[in-house]
């Protein structure tokens, strides 16, 4: 009988005719060697068959060489099963840590880091951009090293390269000194005072996410994560920008309890225990959703914001909750935020796909006039030739793909799509 394997969600059953879990470089390369049409499936995260495969699909949560460090260099290597909630506590034992992650621990650093997925913070780049090099073993079976010291331009477009390079077997990660964080909630943000002090608002701590329902000319929550050094002391004020402090602790869905969400009250701790809105070893966010998001450059974001404001009696009856953060800019190829500086509207939706099928183009078509790049893990019906338009090195990421996969051996339709214009 065929395994067959849902994404987290579960609204996408991976149609791969057999399932793999190798646990050696060896295998890995036997399975590229003799494979026809390959992908490899992370910890499941994404929403749409970016990393789907009529025919085989390799999962690496079996394949588990040892973590590196240097401590000379700052830097970590790791293996392509390893998930953030893996890593991060060895880092924080060793005394380093990562600049920024997503809001969800669970993900798997390969799958985080070929999508663009990122955190929150006028300063902090996509998770991509803490790669310093990278182990794949490329569509004839070589082991093929990339770093940024070594191989300039082509490193940066292979890093956020969506899958189509290769199995990627190790990563290396540039570190920081580890840091202490707190985080604080305040609600009912008026949207007008949004509006008026965007730039202020989003410059006020390490990383800020605004969430909301739009269902009112409020910005739900705002979830601001500080950094705590020895010589900085809070005066919290009881009020921010008009919005009140929480008095508990809360979950973004305002409804949902908060027992899966990570410390707030402003209560001391690691980096990774704050960074995140979610706790390892807890259901992340609902589970129960559908997800999508678009990056907008950073200086619409206030107009974007107001054009998704107006959708507000479209959004009600699918919607659970959205966020906005800010995203650096960055010099990576695929990513949304390549030399541009961004802010990404993020959209948690109830499970109902058609529903959310038919809304999705009003969205888009409220946002295009801001050149809005969709998450590429995440569920969007933008047509190909917009996507394409986006990227302005999608003619050299598409010559590095034909370099190292010339038969499109890890290809598959999202990338015969939405790279290579097979409509």
């Amino acid at each position: 009988m065929i395994e067959k394997r849902s994404n987290w969600a579960g609204n996408l059953t991976y149609s791969a005719a057999r399932l793999h879990y190798p646990t050696t470089i060896e295998q890995i390369q036997a399975l590229v060697n003799r494979g026809s049409k390959l992908k490899v499936l992370g910890t499941g995260h994404s929403f749409n068959a970016i990393a789907d495969t009529p025919a085989d699909l390799i999962c690496l949560s079996h394949f588990e060489p040892p973590v590196e460090f240097d401590h000379t260099r700052r830097t970590v290597t790791i293996g392509g099963g390893v998930t953030y909630g893996q890593l991060c506590p060895q880092l924080q034992q060793e005394g380093y840590a990562l600049p920024n992650l997503a809001s969800l621990p669970h993900i798997s650093v390969v799958g985080a880091v070929a999508t663009a997925t990122h955190g929150s913070g006028n300063h902090n780049g996509n998770l991509a951009t803490s790669i310093a090099a990278l182990e794949i073993i490329t569509a004839d079976g070589k082991l093929v090293q990339l770093s940024r010291n070594q191989d300039g331009e082509q490193f940066e477009g292979a890093v956020v390269a969506l899958g189509g390079l290769g199995v990627v077997t190790r990563l290396t990660l540039d570190l920081v000194p580890a840091f202490e964080m707190r985080q604080d909630v305040y609600e009912n943000l008026p949207l007008a005072q949004l509006v008026d002090h965007f730039d202020d608002i989003v410059a006020s701590a390490y990383s800020v996410s605004l969430l909301t329902d739009w269902q009112n000319e409020q910005i739900t929550q705002v979830w601001l994560k500080r950094l705590i050094t020895p010589d900085l002391t809070f005066d919290l004020a009881a009020e921010f920008f008009g919005a009140k402090l929480a008095t508990t602790q809360r979950h973004p869905i305002a409804y949902l309890s908060a027992e899966n969400c990570t410390e707030q009250l402003g209560i001391p701790g690691h980096w990774y225990t704050r960074l995140p809105h979610f706790r390892m070893g807890f259901k992340p966010s609902n589970g129960e959703e559908l997800q999508s998001e678009y990056l907008i450059p950073r200086q619409h974001a206030v107009a974007a914001l107001q054009a998704i404001a107006s959708l507000r009696d479209q959004l009600a009856p699918l919607l659970q909750v959205s966020e906005m953060r800010t995203i650096a800019a960055d010099g990576l190829w695929m990513s949304p935020c390549y030399q541009q500086a961004c802010v990404a509207f993020h959209f948690t939706w109830k499970k109902d796909w058609e529903a959310v099928r038919l809304l999705l183009p009003q969205i888009e078509a409220q946002l295009a006039p801001f050149n809005a790049r969709p998450h590429w893990g995440k569920l969007f019906t933008l047509p190909a030739p917009y996507v394409q338009s986006c990227y302005v090195r999608l003619p050299d990421f598409q010559r590095l793909l034909q370099t190292y996969d010339p038969q499109g051996k890890f290809r598959n339709p999202f990338l015969d799509t939405y790279i290579f214009g097979k409509f």
